[in-house]
């Protein structure tokens, strides 16, 4: 493993065509290359479960420690290609919904049940398919972005309305914001009522900044356009670092760096740092855990760039305006790091051909970090290739553990 402290290292960014996964018309500091084709067909026949792990396997799934509840096929969902994945919990009801990106819109699941699970209808894309969408929710709205279809907007859907629908239904958008057209990615900070589009045709392609406090009605309240960027996360700050604390913070993945942004002034955001770290290939998503403290990067090019395993980068950011790069964990798999998300002391990354894998971690200033569990989504290969699990979701209350593989659909997950 590497154990490198300088932030600024100099490393050598090679952003080609062959990054189909986080591609797209976004302006976010990388090559926007061609929409990739569409994926071969999955094997026939692939088990829908439920099956147990055990054995090493769920059905035609290898797994450690993680079983399948259900797996909804993309075509049962009305569509032929997955990307994105987020879930949505009924404060009135309990009732628990997988909202899972596909190229022509985007489909609702009600998981509520894991084993049963029932597709509720299909919100059209606002206008051309597109191999990039992305969903995130705040006060029982979804706001879904495209990249590569155009003049889409965002949507706004009232999650509410699933309560009540006859299935399957084709659902129209509640609003559509107009304030940009393409965005690659979007994020939500659910604290303050803002959501942050990426890559979009405005704002340098860095953060457009949305206020959605009232969710039916979004008003652009800024920009930040330092980098173009690819995806963020931002958040209430609450770690160690007294200059910035209960301040509004975005974490930028830009591509060929980590961007750290004050945007608690929307009108004047505030670039506090940068960070590199060795093979940089392209920096595609990232998150902070619960501290704060430390921030998880994903690369989506180093494995091809570098022939390296696949790697998480973990930078300490109890300094927001100096970030360390700590060390790379290196898996025992080849495939290529999409999208990561962290519950408590573990790390749920969507990792394409090897499926969704988890992490967890001790003190990660020591590199305590290890693998307790994984589910591979795509059988037969773990290549460094832009196909299978493409996101998760972690956080419903039951623990149920959504996934969104490109070409075999959505997976309904349980740990023990």
């Amino acid at each position: 493993m590497l154990h490198f402290k300088s932030v600024f290292v100099v490393a050598t960014v090679s952003l080609f065509v062959t990054l189909v996964g986080c591609g797209g018309s976004g302006n976010y500091g990388g090559a926007s290359p061609p929409p990739p084709p569409p994926p071969p067909p999955p094997p026939a026949g692939l088990s829908t479960g439920p099956e147990a792990c055990a054995g090493g396997r769920a059905g035609d799934f290898s797994c450690s420690g993680i079983s399948l509840r259900k797996r909804v096929s993309l075509e049962d969902m009305g569509g032929t290609t997955g990307n994105d994945i987020w879930g949505w919990v009924d404060p009135l009801s309990g009732n628990e919904y997988a909202l899972m990106g596909m190229t022509n819109g985007t489909a609702f699941v009600d998981v509520t049940d894991p084993e049963i699970p029932v597709f509720l209808g299909l919100l059209p894309t606002e206008t051309v398919a597109a191999s990039w969408r992305d969903i995130k929710v705040y006060q029982d709205y979804a706001y879904i972005v495209a990249d590569g279809a155009g003049a889409h907007g965002m949507q706004v859907f009232d999650l509410t309305r699933l309560r009540t629908t006859t299935p399957p239904e084709t659902f129209s958008a509640d609003f559509v914001y107009d304030g940009f057209e393409n965005a690659h990615n979007i994020a939500i900070n659910e604290n303050t009522g803002f959501a942050y589009a990426v890559g979009t045709n405005d704002c340098g392609g860095g953060l457009h900044i949305v206020d959605i406090t009232t969710p039916i009605n979004p008003m652009k309240a800024g920009c930040h356009m330092d980098f173009g960027v690819h995806d963020t996360q931002c958040v209430s700050y609450i770690a160690q670092d007294p200059d910035h604390l209960n301040n509004e913070i975005c974490v930028n993945s830009a591509g060929d760096r980590v961007e750290i942004v004050d945007v608690t002034m929307k009108n004047a955001t505030v670039s506090l740092s940068s960070a590199m770290y060795p093979q940089l290939g392209f920096v595609h998503q990232a998150w902070l855990t619960g501290d704060h403290r430390f921030l998880l990067v994903s690369d989506e090019l180093d494995e091809l760039n570098f022939s390296v395993p696949t790697r998480t980068h973990v930078f300490d950011v109890s300094d927001l305006d100096a970030p360390v790069y700590v060390f790379a964990y290196e898996a025992a798999t080849t495939s290529i790091d999409h999208n990561l998300y962290i519950l408590g002391s573990r790390v749920f990354q969507a990792n394409y051909t090897s499926g969704l894998h988890v992490l967890e971690f001790g003190d990660l200033a020591n590199s305590e970090l290890a693998e307790v569990a994984f589910f591979d989504t795509f059988p037969g290969s773990e290549a460094a290739e832009f196909d299978g699990a493409w996101s998760v979701y972690p956080y419903l209350p039951s623990g149920t553990i959504l996934v969104s593989d490109i070409s075999n659909g959505l997976f309904i997950l349980s740990l023990p």
